[in-house]
């Protein structure tokens, strides 16, 4: 995992002591120095009191709930220090007068990444994946090229998720089956992966965001609303294929994830264990920080870096009008 990022998966108390962080669980003390520490994930109860978020806060730390089920609470953010007013005006009158054409991007790019995600799998010997591949290469630009309003584009948006699911009973192993997708609560393992994938990755864009001067909650795709960081939901959304569905089918197809070890299974919902949170957290740490050579910046950056990018292109786009298209997996820009 990366050295910036904690993951606090027991029971425990977060506390100050001198210049460092200490985590106290029943096994003693687990000191964290703060200078190496970007954000921290608190996977379990764990309790702290004000002098540590103050503390916390003065270093820029992002601190991330996460309740029993895996389901993301809430984020402790720290003072926003990259504000910009002229920004905030700007994202507020791109959301009234141009939200359609900024969510088409966001829809296409959900496209092109699950396409070249599946792309791979056609590849190697899934003929069955065709008409979902031609369907996302021709169709769906040919939907989003028309005059559309946001439910339209939103309802578009549903058809490639749909798709996409469609194409798991040929690229999964079979007892990983996928009736539907179902969220609160989780109802089987896929749907209890997908769900912990999306909310660690939601936690993820949220402090790389937090690290540009845009505004978390004016949203282009989703629908704004109190309570929720809304503008990373948007711009998670093109990573989900590259780093939550590829991690799933990696962890899935090469059986380090099995439903008899990973999985705690009640009357009603499917979560995660222990075990098999740490095993899903380490294949997506691994991923967000695996490195690419990015042609535009013609130096390596990290995916993890690439929400970032995104984040900045979409300041480029309300302060200079340049084009906004999210990352593309297969150009890697």
């Amino acid at each position: 995992m990366s050295g910036k990022t904690k993951y606090l998966m027991s029971m425990g108390e977060l506390k100050r002591k001198d210049n460092s962080i200490v985590f106290r669980n029943e096994n003693g003390n687990n000191y964290i120095p703060i200078e190496g520490i970007r954000e921290i994930y608190c996977m379990n109860e764990v309790s702290l009191n004000t002098k540590f978020l103050d503390f916390a806060s003065k270093a820029g730390i992002v601190i991330h709930f996460f309740n029993y089920h895996g389901y993301y609470s809430g984020t402790f953010y720290p003072k926003e220090q990259l504000i910009s007013g002229r920004l905030t005006i700007r994202q507020c009158e791109a959301y009234l007068n141009y939200r359609e054409e900024i969510a088409k991007s966001i829809v296409l790019g959900i496209a092109e990444n699950i396409h070249e995600v599946l792309y791979h799998y056609y590849n190697h010997g899934k003929d069955e994946i065709k008409t979902t591949l031609d369907w996302l290469r021709d169709d769906v630009p040919k939907l989003l090229d028309k005059e559309l309003n946001i439910k339209q584009i939103l309802y578009v948006e549903g058809l490639i998720w749909e798709k996409f699911y469609n194409t798991f009973q040929y690229i999964l192993k079979k007892e990983f089956e996928f009736e539907r997708r179902s969220k609160r609560p989780p109802e089987n393992p896929l749907n209890a992966l997908i769900s912990f994938g999306n909310s660690i990755l939601y936690a993820k864009t949220i402090t790389q965001i937090y690290n540009t001067h845009l505004d978390q909650s004016i949203s282009f795709l989703h629908e704004p609303s109190e309570g929720r960081f809304s503008l990373s939901l948007d711009l998670s959304e093109v990573f989900k294929p590259v780093i939550v569905f590829r991690s799933i089918f990696n962890l899935v197809n090469n059986r380090r994830i099995q439903i008899n070890k990973h999985f705690d299974r009640q009357l009603n919902y499917c979560i995660l264990n222990d075990e098999g949170r740490k095993i899903f957290i380490s294949e997506i740490e691994e991923r967000l920080n695996n490195v690419f050579h990015h042609p535009i910046l013609n130096r390596k950056t990290s995916y993890y870096n690439a929400i970032k990018l995104d984040g900045y292109k979409l300041i480029k786009y309300l302060i200079e009008g340049k084009d906004f298209k999210p990352f593309n997996l297969k150009e890697m820009v």
